[in-house]
């Protein structure tokens, strides 16, 4: 993708961003440059707008893969337009910080057989405070297996959850699996159902095999159980 790929904004039109609030272009947009390992999820998350919103005003496809060196328009706020700087730290599209892992809130539910989980699920419990996503208890090293194809876009450690895969399918979804203790994957590759993602680890808090396990369809969280397998 060029800059010429990237929407172009005529003076005075209006923008109307989620959130209830419009915004008048071009100020209320930034540049920002791609770097290495970067993901649409984790800008969008970064700039606190939607996957979608972030597709929409770089008319990208679902389809597209993001290369270091894509120059993306980010739409802002009109306060925040001036001064707006670009964080140190991308968050790569991982889940919330670490912060709402400590005070975790859990309700366990007995284990549907007829349900496919990354690992063999000897229980499930629901994270009910600000995660949404399952907790899938197994077995230390096991293996955690895909469970749909699509592409790696995330891969390394993450503070509270161990080290994550995040896996993009069609349709919009963000496959997350947390709490690995190795990956077998790296950024950028093509899996399918049952590969291997990596070893299910100890967790720091509960000090159990846990597997942290959630699922987004265009930045928006779902129950787990409900999304789709291959």
């Amino acid at each position: 993708m060029t800059d010429t790929d990237v929407l172009r904004i005529q003076v005075g039109q209006r923008i109307k961003i989620p959130g209830g609030f419009q915004i008048s272009a071009p100020t209320a947009f930034k540049e920002h440059r791609v770097a290495r390992g970067e993901t649409f999820y984790g800008i969008a998350r970064t700039y606190g707008i939607t996957l979608q919103t972030l597709r929409d005003a770089n008319k990208i496809t679902e389809n597209y893969m993001l290369k270091a060196g894509d120059l993306l328009r980010i739409p802002l706020p009109a306060a925040a337009a001036a001064p707006a700087v670009s964080p140190a730290v991308p968050r790569e599209g991982r889940p919330s910080p670490a912060a709402a892992v400590v005070t975790r809130s859990m309700e366990t539910r007995q284990v549907d057989a007829s349900i496919s989980w990354p690992v063999r699920a000897q229980e499930v419990s629901y994270m009910t405070g600000k995660l949404n996503g399952v907790v899938v208890l197994g077995e230390k090293s096991e293996s955690i297996r895909n469970l749909v194809p699509g592409t790696v876009v995330s891969a390394g450690p993450y503070r509270g959850f161990g080290k994550v895969a995040i896996i993009q399918a069609t349709g919009g979804y963000l496959y997350v699996y947390g709490g690995c203790e190795s990956l077998s994957v790296k950024v950028g590759d093509r899996v399918a159902p049952g590969t291997e993602l990596g070893k299910l680890g100890i967790d720091a808090v509960s000090e159990k095999p846990q597997l942290f396990f959630m699922v987004y369809r265009n930045s928006n969280p779902m129950d787990p159980a409900r999304a789709p397998r291959a």
